[in-house]
């Protein structure tokens, strides 16, 4: 197994190779996070074209089907029920202004959905605390090594205590 610079696992790594692991692995973190805000805004963006097509086809369905369905349902209702053909037809009229009112309702859901999403507000407030550690991070000095400690003794007792 290796360490992700690359070097042998258990291996002493200098500071400065343990920064640039550090550094390398923020990106990454960094990069990861701007993915998901991608993938949170297309899911956003979706809703969104959910709602104005819902909001479209509420539009169309009163537009279009107004005039076949009146007389339609007009004189259907007219055959069963031997009312006026003026009720009949307010009858029709109102059974095409319930069906585009089920329709703005479901426009209106997916619409509150869509803005009630923080997703991308919350991983650009995360980015922003990463980024902060980031420019806050020092390496840690080193002590120096005593004359009399041998480096090979330092490094069993690193071995070992790993």
């Amino acid at each position: 197994m290796s360490a992700p610079d690359g070097s042998p696992v258990g291996a002493e790594r200098s500071i400065g190779q343990l920064f640039a692991s550090a550094t390398t692995e923020l990106s990454a973190l960094v990069h990861d996070e701007i993915a998901l805000a991608k993938a949170q805004l297309k899911q956003d963006v979706k809703r969104g074209a959910v709602s104005g097509g819902a909001f479209s086809v509420a539009g169309a369905v009163l537009l279009f089907s107004l005039p076949m369905l009146n007389f339609a349902l007009a004189y259907g209702i007219r055959t069963w029920s031997d009312w006026n053909l003026a009720i009949c037809f307010l009858l029709s009229f109102a059974a095409n202004v319930l069906i585009a009112l089920v329709l703005v309702l479901i426009g209106v859901v997916f619409a509150k959905k869509a803005q009630k999403s923080k997703g991308p507000q919350t991983v650009a407030a995360s980015m922003k605390e990463s980024a902060g550690v980031l420019q806050n991070a020092k390496p840690h000095p080193r002590p120096e090594l005593a004359q009399d400690r041998v480096p090979e003794a330092i490094e069993a007792v690193a071995r070992s205590s790993s």
